[in-house]
């Protein structure tokens, strides 16, 4: 008799906030499902939150795989509060406050860079799925030859609507903050106001994080989102169509993409 074949293996690496980890969870979930073997890379605090579910998961599945691997992440040493190891854990009240924090829990996630190419080094998966704000993981995971594929967390609606606005910047044409305009080339005939658009300054440093974000997406071999067609499919075509080939450059990308929906 032959061996049994390695099955394909997939690493999640979720942005540590529920609104990020619930839906990689999910998607560990499905590719388990689908014969794969799963591995969610997270912190001590927030294995906790993932174990129980997981557990539930596998003893109504004996025979599928789905595991937790656990980093180091020393709050206090990177600059955080005492057992901030997600971001909805910050609650201080001044916004600007709040804001600061937020950045330095966003950047203090480089922490994870080396401990994450470890583990691509020893246990070799197929894919690295990871969150948009990790984008050293890309680097990290080209260093081993192991494609990564950036998550979103959010359904395809946020990101044309991202597109369109940094291309036709149509919140600088207005006379005032209050004045109502069509988002262009978005389906729908979206209507906003100055005020409703966040800061999106360039030069400020979140604003330079994020364009580090994206210039990680344009190297990454894909992004998968959390949403499904049916919930909003003019939103879907348009990303493909539209967002996932004029700007990311990634035109050929694009196209694998249902071979990933054909493993869910």
């Amino acid at each position: 008799m032959g061996s049994n074949p390695q099955k394909f293996h997939v690493m999640f690496f979720p942005f540590m906030a529920h609104g990020h980890m619930i839906p990689t969870l999910d998607m560990a979930k499905l590719f388990s499902r689908r014969g794969s073997k799963s591995t969610i890379l997270t912190t001590p605090l927030n294995s906790k939150i993932l174990q129980n579910p997981i557990d539930t998961f596998k003893n109504l599945n004996p025979s599928l795989e789905i595991e937790i691997q656990v980093l180091d992440f020393p709050c206090v040493q990177l600059g955080l509060p005492e057992g901030c190891e997600n971001a909805d854990f910050l609650t201080l009240n001044n916004n600007d406050d709040r804001q600061d924090m937020i950045y330095k829990f966003f950047l203090s996630t480089r922490f994870f860079k080396d401990q994450l190419e470890n583990l691509l080094e020893t246990m070799r998966p197929d894919c690295l799925i990871a969150d948009m704000f990790f984008p050293w993981a890309t680097q990290a995971a080209e260093k081993f030859n192991v494609p990564r594929l950036v998550f979103h967390g959010f359904g395809y609606f946020p990101l044309c609507f991202d597109h369109c606005i940094r291309l036709h910047k149509p919140e600088k044409r207005v006379a005032s903050s209050c004045e109502p305009f069509v988002i262009p080339d978005l389906p729908g005939n979206i209507v906003m106001t100055q005020e409703q658009i966040n800061d999106r300054d360039e030069g400020t440093e979140m604003g330079k994080f994020m364009m580090e974000v994206k210039e990680s997406e344009v190297k990454s071999s894909g992004v998968v989102v959390n949403s499904f067609y049916e919930l909003e499919p003019h939103y879907a075509d348009f990303y493909k169509s539209v967002v996932a080939k004029t700007e990311r450059g990634f035109e050929e990308k694009a196209e694998r993409g249902t071979s990933v929906r054909s493993l869910l």
